[in-house]
């Protein structure tokens, strides 16, 4: 039992090191948030932003990373 938890906290662990340096050096090389269908809207002292593109990429990528990892 502790053997598992202990396995699953270095899981994590692993994850949130890739999130971050994704996260840190990925506006150098990767185009997310600025992919077609990410939506954009500019007023007078305003903005949104919707990335939903960069967020169905993101979806994809750790739905097969998850099966890869924690497939039994």
């Amino acid at each position: 039992m502790t053997h598992d938890f202990g396995k699953t906290l270095m899981m994590i662990g692993l994850a949130l090191v890739v999130a971050g340096a994704v996260i840190h050096f990925g506006g150098k090389f990767l185009a997310l948030g600025r992919l077609p269908g990410d939506f954009s809207w500019h007023g007078k002292g305003w903005s949104v932003h919707f990335p939903l593109a960069s967020s169905i990429v993101i979806s994809i990528v750790l739905t097969v990373l998850a099966n890869l990892f924690f497939r039994r």
